[in-house]
């Protein structure tokens, strides 16, 4: 089996345990056992390898055979057969199919942690040659002989198909990692150590685990003595089961070697507004629970804002229970400016931003700002099934307020300068009134003249105290009667913000399985995960996101996983 073919099982290797971890989860009910509930150990103890300096450290705290034993257990007697199923077909995928048999390989001396880490951006600290990140694969054993056995049953095997192996000793500590009898461009320098009797490291380079090494014997180095480190895990719930922490900075570093532009090039020497960021995965009887905190940078501060709802927003009655995507709250114009000042730094995520926004921009013919600075109470947005491919409905909805009749009015000169025209229709005996682009049909006939056509852009009515928006008639007409039918009364919809705090910011909400087959076709990167990762996603019903106010240097949040039966 050639290096690079390893190292990756390696790595899937871990995706697997978290995946299988994760379709374990909403089988836990109360009458799983306690100890599991409370979560894992407090925090990785595989930090002490990691630098200050790393990009990114993910983690699983509790043995993942006790999640994968669940998923069999509390399943329905004529699913379990399907729960094995669907265990055994990820070990084929990620596991099996590329040499690694986790029943006898690793299944017998894997311990409570197993922690990835990208360590550095580039390994040799050369942007003349490319960037070369350093990873780092660290997992507790506990049967240290069993693990050995493993290792130097690994290495005969590649000592046998011509791979001439170094021993290294470093510190202390045996280093393994093979040079190609016959150099190949495609194989990977991996190199393995087993550190005590507590854990086996695994990493693409040697260079990595002297890293790791030294990290340990001088403490000072390593992220477990970082301030930043421990202030994150002082936000953390009692009760996860696994965490990751990202340096924000360092992750840019990481991904401008990539397609990927994290940190505006222009401004990677200014102070950025946030550090870190620290997420802790909880279990929940329907789900997965992940609490999110982002820290601000040494000298940065925020202003200590209180959540602003206790229940959710009025306007969602206009939101179809239809609506694959929606998002609520109060003051959009605040929102939108914490969201671009905060993302400022961070172009990736800003263009994210800006591109989801894209679809309902273009049809209103505005800019953001144009469509938010108006918006200081609730408001709703919503998308809505359409009859086209792979084009979206959108319902938008907001308060009304001085401001709203005069932003109208914007809207109105910015339709006229895009050559569309405005003035009113009846809907349903109701008045309402449209933004069209008229054009001119050739008749078959020449006696007769041209047709007229009009082709609507984008409508909108006043309902009570509300403005709603939308992008055809007919998604306006769904709003308009959606009041016995909306988002707001949607079983579904209350069983996913259940498990979000009372007080809170708002809500994103995802109807996962509605939006699955578009998102998989647009995101790239979704699209490999649902190869590797069906039987999981096929689980996955909603997301469901909010945040809970400012604190002087952290921003909280919960992002919620409901899973459903199988």
């Amino acid at each position: 089996m050639k290096l690079r073919t390893f190292i990756y099982a390696l790595v899937a290797t871990v995706v697997a345990l978290l995946l299988i971890g994760v379709v374990g989860f909403y089988w836990l009910t109360a009458q799983s056992p306690l100890g599991l509930l409370r979560g894992g150990q407090a925090s990785p103890a595989a930090a002490m390898f990691v630098s200050k300096q790393a990009p990114a450290m993910v983690s699983l705290l509790v043995n993942p055979d006790r999640l994968a034993a669940f998923r069999v257990a509390i399943a329905q007697p004529g699913e379990r057969r399907r729960a094995r199923a669907e265990i055994e077909q990820l070990k084929e995928t990620l596991l099996t199919s590329r040499g690694i048999r986790y029943e006898q390989d690793v299944q017998p001396w894997l311990g409570d942690e197993v922690t990835l880490a990208v360590t550095t951006p580039d390994l040799d600290r050369d942007a003349e040659n490319g960037n070369q990140p350093g990873y780092l694969l660290a997992i507790a054993t506990r049967n240290p002989q069993r693990s050995r056995e493993f290792l130097q049953l690994f290495w005969q095997k590649q000592a046998v198909a011509g791979v001439d192996l170094v021993f290294e000793q470093y510190s202390g500590v045996k280093i393994i990692y093979g040079n190609p009898a016959t150099p190949a461009a495609n194989l990977a320098n991996l190199a393995s150590a087993v550190v005590g009797d507590r854990f086996v490291l695994f990493a693409n380079d040697p260079k990595v685990l002297r890293d790791a090494i030294t990290n340990v014997q001088a403490p000072d180095l390593s992220l477990s003595r970082s301030k930043t480190y421990q202030k994150g895990l002082e936000q953390l719930p009692d009760r996860q089961i696994g965490t990751l922490f990202v340096s924000l900075p360092h992750l840019g570093d990481w991904l401008s070697g990539s397609q990927f532009h994290l940190i505006n090039a222009d401004d990677e020497d200014l102070p950025h507004l946030y550090e870190s960021l620290v997420v802790a995965l909880e279990l929940d009887p329907q789900g997965v629970v992940a609490e999110t905190a982002l820290l601000t940078a040494l000298g940065q501060k925020l202003t200590p804002v209180k959540p602003a709802l206790s229940e959710p927003v009025e306007a969602l009655q206009f939101i179809p229970a239809t609506s694959s995507l929606s998002a609520s709250g109060v003051d959009l114009r605040q929102f939108w400016q914490d969201v671009t000042t905060g993302l400022a730094d961070y172009s990736v995520l800003s263009a994210l931003i800006q591109r989801s926004l894209t679809p309902l921009a273009q049809s209103i013919k505005a800019e953001p700002p144009d469509l938010f600075n108006w918006v200081t109470q609730e408001f709703a947005l919503g998308l809505l099934p359409s009859p086209v491919k792979n084009q979206a409905e959108w319902v938008f909805v907001a308060e009304r307020s001085p401001d709203t009749d005069s932003a109208i009015e914007r809207f109105n000169a910015i339709a006229q300068q895009q050559g569309l025209s405005t003035g009113p229709l009846t809907l349903n005996d109701r008045p309402i009134y449209a933004w069209t682009k008229l054009s001119t049909l050739a008749n078959g006939r020449k006696q007769r003249p041209p047709a007229v056509q009009a082709e609507v852009q984008a409508v909108h009515t006043t309902v009570g105290k509300y403005e709603v928006f939308a992008t055809s008639v007919a998604a306006l007409d769904q709003a308009l009667n959606a009041a016995k039918s909306s988002l707001l009364t949607n079983a579904q919809f209350q069983q996913a913000i259940a498990t979000i705090a009372a007080r809170n910011d708002g809500y994103l909400y995802v109807d996962w399985q509605a939006v699955r087959k578009l998102a998989s076709e647009r995101l790239p990167l979704l699209k490999l995960t649902e190869v590797v990762a069906k039987p999981v996603l096929d689980h996955v019903r909603s997301l469901t996101m909010s945040s809970y106010g400012n604190e002087t240097n952290v921003r909280r949040g919960t992002v919620f996983i409901q899973l459903q039966n199988p």
